[in-house]
């Protein structure tokens, strides 16, 4: 099953920035595709595989600072391809 995850990371401290490059620099570096704009990030893959690697990420990240929040939203279809047509 193919899958769109929507996630937005916010380290509650003062040096969050190098926080978020680095989760969003692990996520570039996998084999899923991956989008960013200036309010989140998209990840794209099939569920089984991609659920697994997030996991990891996200503990990694949260292991790196005292608090930190993390939305995500997940759609069960893949809409890396999603154009606006209106």
């Amino acid at each position: 099953m193919e899958i769109s995850v929507d996630l937005t990371l916010s380290p509650l401290q003062n040096d969050y920035e190098k926080h978020v490059i680095n989760f969003i620099k692990a996520l570039r570096d996998s084999k899923f595709k991956v989008l960013e704009n200036p309010l989140s990030t998209q990840i794209f893959g099939n569920y089984d595989e991609l659920m697994p690697f997030l996991t990891k990420e996200i503990k990694r990240s949260f292991e790196d600072v005292d608090i930190s929040v993390l939305t995500m939203k997940v759609v069960k279809t893949n809409r890396s391809d999603y154009e606006p047509n209106f």
